[in-house]
């Protein structure tokens, strides 16, 4: 799943009249850079949330084959990153599956991220495996980090006057068996991560490459000269 329902205020006036998915960074929408993994991993299926500017994202993706798209419709009302996606469970399968967001991308390193993760999950001790950064290997991040990990891949959240030495990379395997016991209606995956820690079912895994978060106008300039000197 690739989640695109968002507003996307923090870009404006780019946003204004285009949803954030659609905003091209180095020849490519956002949107096209997350399905794009997922077909190098080889997900034949995909679902897309939508809410802000729907019609514009569902025509983007009206030809695509590979992956297979599905809409996830949002539009009366945006339910967040966690309502999302459970709003999304019955196009997704009972399989723990890819959860994207549409605002940040990669450049890969030696193995490809997804199917270093693919390879990695393992459901006997796992709810929750994050693709994680670190924070040396992000461009256009300006937090403290979110999380510490153990030497068993275990994550913790950093105390609020800490500094963290990995971020979330906006990639994640799911078990669809965490959103049980959840809201009806919108809330954040934030929720699940924290209960997955309750637990120590939640687990990180280091990317390869470089970290692209493109959250604001300025990040595009900023994403495209980092993919520009990385090709060099």
């Amino acid at each position: 799943m690739v989640l695109a329902a968002g507003l996307g205020t923090r870009m404006r006036p780019l946003t204004d009249c285009k949803p954030k998915p659609l905003i091209r960074v180095w020849g490519k929408t956002l949107l096209d850079h997350s399905l794009d993994a997922l077909e190098n991993a080889g997900v034949a299926k995909a679902v897309i949330n939508v809410h802000y500017l729907a019609d514009q994202i569902e025509d983007h993706v009206h030809d695509r084959q590979c992956p297979e798209i599905t809409i996830s419709d949002e539009r009366d009302l945006l339910l967040d990153s966690g309502g999302g996606a459970k709003h999304a469970l019955g196009l997704l399968g009972e399989a723990p599956f890819f959860l994207l967001n549409a605002d940040s991308f990669w450049v890969e390193g030696i193995t490809p991220n997804l199917e270093a993760m693919a390879r990695a999950w393992d459901p006997e001790r796992m709810d929750i495996l994050l693709l994680v950064a670190s924070m040396d290997m992000t461009v256009g991040f300006d937090g403290r980090g979110d999380f510490f990990m153990d030497q068993n891949a275990n994550l913790t959240r950093r105390g609020d006057k800490q500094t963290a030495p990995f971020v979330y990379a906006g990639a994640a395997i799911l078990s669809p068996t965490i959103f049980d016991n959840t809201p009806d209606g919108p809330f954040s995956l934030n929720l699940l991560f924290d209960r997955a820690i309750e637990t120590k079912r939640i687990c990180g895994m280091t990317m390869q490459g470089l970290w692209l978060h493109v959250g604001t106008a300025e990040a595009i300039v900023e994403a495209e000269q980092a993919i520009a000197k990385s090709a060099a």
